[in-house]
C-alpha cells in the first residue's frame, strides 16, 4: 500500500508558485494603501476648510479652535489625519494679523505624495 501526500519536490514548487505571485502582488497592496490615504487626506482637508468657510459665513469670525467647529456641531468630529494617523497633529494658520483662530488647516506629514507635491503644501 502507497502513502499518501505530497513529495517535497510538489510542496517547493508550490511554495514557488506562492512566493512569486506575493512578489508580485505585495508592492502593488502597499501602492493601492499610499493612494487611498492621500485620497482620504484630500478629503479630511477639503472637509475642514469648507467647515470653516461655513462658520466664518455664519458667525462673522472664524473658529478659535478645531474643537469649536464640533462643539458647535459644524463637523461631527476632527478628522483624522491619515499620514500622521491622529486627529490632533494638524497644523493650524490663523487669520492674517492675528495670533489666534483657524483661517486654514494642513497636515505635518512629511514627504511627497505621487504626484510629487508636498504633503504639507496641500
Amino acid at each position: 500500500m502507497r502513502a499518501r501526500g505530497f513529495t517535497l519536490i510538489e510542496l517547493l514548487v508550490v511554495m514557488a508558485a506562492l512566493g512569486l505571485l506575493l512578489s508580485i502582488a505585495t508592492p502593488r497592496y502597499f501602492e493601492h494603501v499610499e493612494r487611498a490615504r492621500e485620497t482620504v487626506l484630500k478629503h479630511n482637508l477639503a472637509a475642514l476648510r469648507q467647515a470653516i468657510d461655513r462658520f466664518h459665513g455664519d458667525r462673522g469670525r472664524y473658529p478659535l479652535e478645531l474643537a469649536e467647529l464640533v462643539r458647535l456641531q459644524y463637523l461631527r468630529e476632527v478628522p483624522l489625519d491619515p499620514m500622521t494617523e491622529r486627529t490632533d497633529s494638524w497644523v493650524i494658520a490663523p487669520p492674517a494679523g492675528q495670533s489666534t483662530g483657524v483661517f486654514d488647516i494642513r497636515s505635518p506629514a512629511a514627504g511627497h505624495a505621487r504626484d510629487g507635491s508636498v504633503y504639507a503644501a496641500w
